[in-house]
C-alpha cells in the first residue's frame, strides 16, 4: 500500500478505505488521540487509537517526538478542525522519543532556545513554515528566471577577487599556520599556498556573472556567499544565499522592470502555494504584536504586507530627490531620526528607507542615480561625474531589499575607478577584457535571499530563516 502523505490526506474524502501514513507525534492525549505530522503541511492529522485494543506498553512509548507508522481506514472526523481522521488498526513506532529529554515539547518556546536546538526546530510549527517557505521561494526563484530565457550559472566559491571592495572576507589557505613561508620582506608567502595566491571565500558572484552575461546574453546564479563581518546583529550572517541575475545590452531603467516583475512574481508564487504556512505565521506575527508596545507593532499584517508589494507600481525616485524629501520631513526637522539628514552624499539607514516608504509615498519605492562615493566600483558614472547609475529597492518593515546596477561598459572609466580605489589591474585583467573585447551596456543586481524569506515570512532575526545560520562565534551543526 502507497505511503500517504499529511497533506494528501487531509485533501482526501473519507472513504473508509484504509491508508497507510508516517510521521512524528506532536502530541498524545487520553491514550487516544495522536496529532501526527510529518512534514507536508503545517496541519497535523488525528489519528484515533483504539486504547482498550492496543498493548498497554506500547501506547506508554508513543510520546512527543515518536516516529511511527500507522494503518487503518480514513474517516469523516468527529472533531473540530478538519473534516478527515485516521481510525488506526494497527501501529507500530518507529523511533522511541523519551520525554523526559526531548527538547521540543508541545509549548511555547524561545527562538533563542529553538538556535541552540536547531537540528529539531523544524518540528515546530513556526520553522517548520519557514522552511516550506524558503523552499517555495527558492523554486519560484528559477521557475522565474528558467521561463524568462535566463542561464543558471554557478559562479566560483572559492575566489581571489574582492567584488565589492569591502575586504572582510574569509581566507582559503592549506599554509602552516603556526610556521607559514615568508616572503623576504616579511610576510605570508602566498605563492606557496594551495592556488598560489591570497585567497578566499566569495562575497558575490556578480563580476564572474558578467563573464557570462557578455556571451550568453541573460545569466542568473544562486548560491551561498560569504563575509567576515564581525557583526552580531539580527539582520548579518557570515554565510548567505545571494540571487544575482546579470543581462547584457540591458540598461538602468531595465534593471528596474526585471525587478521589480520578479519580485511581484515570486510574492505572488508562494501567495499561491503556501497559504496554510503564511496565515499560520501572519497569526503568530498577530500573537506577538499584542504583547508590544504600539510603536514597535506592526502596521500591516504579513499578506498585506506582500499585496502592498504586489499591488502597487514601484515609486522611482533619484537619490537627490529622497535627500530632499527627508531632510525637509518632520522627523528629521524634530530630530526623530536616529541619523539626521543634513547633506547630499549621506549613507541612507533603514529608517530612511523605511520612512519612504511607509509614511511618504505609501509603496514601494527605486532610489536610483546614487553618489559615487558610496557605490561600488564597477557602477556605471553619470554624465554629472558624481553619480553612478545604481539603483536600491526599498520595501516596508524591511528597507533596502534589492540593491543593483548598470554597470561601468568603458574601459578607461573603470581603470581610472579602480585606479583610485588602489585596486590593482592585474588581479581584475580578466574583467578589464569584457571591456576590450566586445563591450557592451550590461546590468544585474543583487539580492539576499535571507533577507527576502525574512520579509515574506515576518521573522525578526536573520537566523532564524535559514537552516544553520553562521555568526561570529558560531559555526554549530
Amino acid at each position: 500500500m502507497k505511503i500517504s502523505s499529511v497533506a494528501e490526506l487531509l485533501q482526501s474524502t473519507p472513504d473508509q478505505m484504509d491508508v497507510e501514513l508516517k510521521g512524528w507525534v506532536r502530541t498524545f492525549r487520553a491514550n487516544r488521540f495522536i496529532a501526527l505530522n510529518d512534514g507536508s503541511t503545517i496541519n497535523n492529522i488525528q489519528c484515533v487509537v483504539d486504547f482498550e485494543n492496543t498493548d498497554e506498553s506500547l501506547l506508554k512509548r508513543i510520546t512527543t517526538g515518536a516516529a511511527i507508522h500507522v494503518k487503518g481506514p480514513l474517516v469523516e472526523s468527529q472533531g473540530r478542525g478538519q473534516s478527515v481522521e485516521v481510525l488506526v488498526k494497527d501501529i507500530e513506532i518507529l523511533g522511541d522519543s523519551d520525554p523526559e529529554t526531548y527538547p521540543i515539547q508541545p509549548k511555547k518556546h524561545s527562538f533563542e532556545f529553538l538556535r541552540e536546538n536547531a537540528h529539531l526546530r523544524t518540528r515546530t510549527n513556526t520553522f517548520s513554515a519557514v522552511m516550506r517557505l524558503r523552499s517555495s521561494l527558492a523554486f519560484a526563484i528559477h521557475d522565474y528566471f528558467i521561463k524568462n530565457g535566463y542561464y543558471y550559472m554557478h559562479t566560483p566559491i572559492i575566489t581571489g577577487s574582492d567584488a565589492e571592495g569591502a575586504g572582510e572576507m574569509f581566507r582559503v589557505t592549506t599554509l602552516d599556520d603556526k610556521n607559514p613561508p615568508l616572503t623576504d620582506g616579511g610576510e605570508v608567502d602566498y605563492s606557496e599556498d594551495f592556488f598560489g595566491k591570497e585567497s578566499n571565500l566569495t562575497v558575490s558572484g556578480q563580476l564572474e556573472a558578467e563573464t557570462f552575461a557578455l556571451s550568453l546574453g541573460k545569466v542568473y546564479t544562486f548560491g551561498p556567499t560569504f563575509r567576515a563581518e564581525n557583526s552580531n546583529t539580527s539582520r548579518h550572517l557570515a554565510e548567505f544565499w545571494m540571487i544575482e541575475p546579470e543581462v547584457a545590452f540591458m540598461d538602468l531603467a531595465g534593471n528596474m522592470d526585471l525587478a521589480e516583475d520578479f519580485l511581484k512574481y515570486v510574492l505572488n508564487y508562494v501567495m499561491e502555494h503556501n497559504p496554510d504556512d503564511l496565515d499560520f505565521l501572519e497569526q503568530r506575527q498577530q500573537q506577538e504584536d499584542k504583547t508590544k508596545p504600539q510603536a514597535e507593532r506592526n502596521e500591516m499584517t504579513l499578506t498585506e504586507k506582500l499585496r502592498f508589494v504586489i499591488d502597487n507600481q514601484f515609486v522611482r525616485v533619484t537619490y537627490t530627490e529622497a535627500i530632499d524629501i527627508l531632510r525637509n520631513s518632520k522627523p528629521n526637522k524634530k530630530k526623530k531620526f536616529n541619523y539626521l539628514i543634513d547633506s547630499w552624499g549621506a549613507d541612507l539607514q533603514s529608517e530612511h528607507e523605511r520612512f519612504l516608504v511607509e509614511k511618504h509615498f505609501k509603496r514601494p519605492v527605486i532610489l536610483f542615480d546614487y553618489p559615487a562615493d558610496i557605490k561600488a566600483f564597477y557602477m556605471r558614472l553619470n554624465e554629472d561625474g558624481k553619480t553612478v547609475r545604481a539603483m536600491d529597492i526599498l520595501f516596508p518593515g524591511i528597507g533596502e531589499i534589492v540593491g543593483g546596477s548598470q554597470r561601468e561598459e568603458r574601459l578607461e572609466v573603470l581603470k581610472e575607478k579602480m585606479s583610485a580605489l588602489e585596486i590593482p589591474e592585474e588581479e581584475l585583467w580578466w574583467y578589464l577584457d569584457l571591456r576590450r573585447f566586445g563591450t557592451a551596456i550590461h546590468s544585474g543586481f543583487g539580492l539576499g535571499f535571507e533577507r527576502l524569506v525574512m520579509f515574506v515570512t515576518g521573522m525578526s532575526n536573520i537566523r532564524d530563516v535559514i537552516p544553520y545560520p553562521r555568526t561570529p562565534q558560531n559555526a554549530e551543526f
